[in-house]
């Protein structure tokens, strides 16, 4: 009965359950681009630029990324208990677009500067600067990127839509990072890899804020949110018996791990394996094929269902980068396998961000307790700050047990652990995440009856009112 009212719902009777305009959904899709502009800047260059700019031992620099990425992760749990107990007139997660958008500009810049310091400063500052941005500003915007979504709509079928949207922006941004940032710090640093940097993280900080702003202006929530502030101890109520949540929590952030490893690890492997790091923005730009997956998406989640599609990305995924091993001996072979890759690994991390908003329907409907900012927070941006630390701090690991040395022609050992850190780790966890993720199938049969009894309280509350 619910389910059928659910879907025929009247929107001006009901506005959670409006269809998103366009507009709305390009917006949305603003705010990843611009996160991943200057993110993504960090978790692929930054242990790069620590190591062969900013000259810091690559073991020094790799547990500066693990130990500010678990500060980042903490820092998650806590934005999103502010962003619960954010009640603006413009919502709860959307200011956060206007009051973070320059701030984060401006800590990105702060992390790519290489001031002339030495020994511990240089390290400290390193690390601030990098928890300054990654973690502090960047959790920030993520966390609110995220709760916003089960606040613009209850309709499942247009927030899969809307994070297609803001999947597809996250691509370009991306995709503009990862192909123009080295041959950009080449050109404009004019040898000089310090400047380089420094103007370009300004251009694409110029670009983002400006994005972020766009976002603000045209994004709206529309699902009712209770005036009441959510205590943390409710928050962490949301959480009890939200098995849902923390199948998606752990393969989430395990996910990750393959995730930053893969994009940290291909500037390594095209200088000392290929020979040449500007082939690095080859194998960056081609992210931009997983605005194929995200397109797909919607498609396919309607001929399987969510659960599905995020296996068969990470099954696709795992296949492209086990090709790279087979072919390579062969570059454009290589290219071709990584490209399979991209687009398996696309269809897998962006499912997540759309399913998060299903358990924190599932919180509310278990516990009583509505708690977007807490859920997505520790569900998106904790696990990604997380996984990306130990995406970075673990191959760092096996590099300097194998005994790589910057600037130099690797030995054999060490070129072999560059291999199988940027090729075969990542199937590793692909197939760690897919064990996980079969559980997630049952959870997701339950949603239709789920939303329906959230619209029935919803109206029984009104009604008392």
């Amino acid at each position: 009965m619910y389910g059928g009212y659910l879907m025929e719902l009247n929107e001006q009777a009901n506005p959670a359950a409006a269809k998103l305009p366009v507009l709305e959904k390009v917006s949305y899709a603003f705010t990843d681009m611009a996160g991943n502009l200057l993110y993504v800047s960090m978790s692929s260059y930054i242990l790069y630029f620590y190591t062969d700019v900013f000259n810091i031992p690559v073991s020094g620099a790799g547990m500066i990324i693990l130990l500010a990425s678990i500060v980042d992760a903490v820092s998650a749990i806590f934005w999103g208990s502010i962003v619960d107990h954010t009640h603006t007139r413009w919502g709860q997660s959307r200011p956060y677009f206007l009051w973070l958008s320059i701030p984060f500009a401006i800590g990105t810049l702060l992390a790519f500067s290489a001031p002339n310091l030495h020994g511990t400063a240089k390290l400290l500052y390193a690390g601030f600067t990098y928890i300054l941005a990654a973690g502090v500003i960047y959790t920030g915007i993520q966390t609110t990127i995220t709760a916003i979504l089960p606040n613009l709509t209850l309709d499942a079928g247009e927030r899969i839509g809307a994070n297609s949207y803001r999947m597809v922006g996250s691509l370009i941004g991306s995709f503009l990072t990862s192909t123009f940032t080295l041959p950009l710090v080449a050109l404009l640093g004019n040898g000089n890899n310090k400047r380089g940097f420094t103007l370009t993280i300004s251009l694409f900080g110029i670009v983002a804020a400006a994005l972020l702003l766009l976002a603000f202006k045209n994004v709206r929530e529309r699902v009712p949110v209770s005036t009441k502030s959510v205590s943390f101890k409710n928050s962490l109520k949301a959480t009890v018996g939200n098995v849902p949540w923390y199948l998606l929590v752990s393969a989430f952030a395990i996910f990750w791990i393959a995730q930053a490893d893969r994009n940290s690890f291909s500037t390594y492997y095209a200088k000392y394996n290929l020979g040449n790091a500007q082939l690095a923005s080859v194998f960056n730009g081609l992210q931009v094929l997983g605005i194929i997956s995200s397109i797909s998406i919607p498609f396919v989640v309607k001929i399987t269902n969510k659960t599905a599609t995020m296996l068969i990305g990470l099954a696709i995924g795992a296949a492209g980068q086990a090709l790279m091993a087979v072919v390579s001996g062969n570059f454009v072979l290589v290219i071709i396998a990584w490209s399979i890759g991209v687009i398996g690994s696309s269809f897998a991390m962006s499912m997540p961000f759309a399913m998060l908003a299903d358990t924190v329907d599932y919180g509310e409907w278990k516990s009583g307790y509505r708690a977007p900012g807490f859920l997505t927070a520790v569900g998106s941006a904790f696990c990604i700050q997380l996984g990306s630390g130990f995406g970075s701090f673990i191959p760092s690991k096996i590099l300097a047990a194998a005994g790589f040395v910057a600037h130099r022609t690797q030995t054999a050992q060490a070129s072999s652990a560059i291999s199988f850190s940027f090729i075969w780790l990542p199937v590793i966890i692909y197939a760690v995440v897919a064990a996980i993720m079969v559980f997630y199938f049952k959870y997701e049969r339950m949603e239709n009856q789920i939303k329906s009894d959230l619209l029935e309280r919803a109206d029984k509350r009104e009604a008392a009112e």
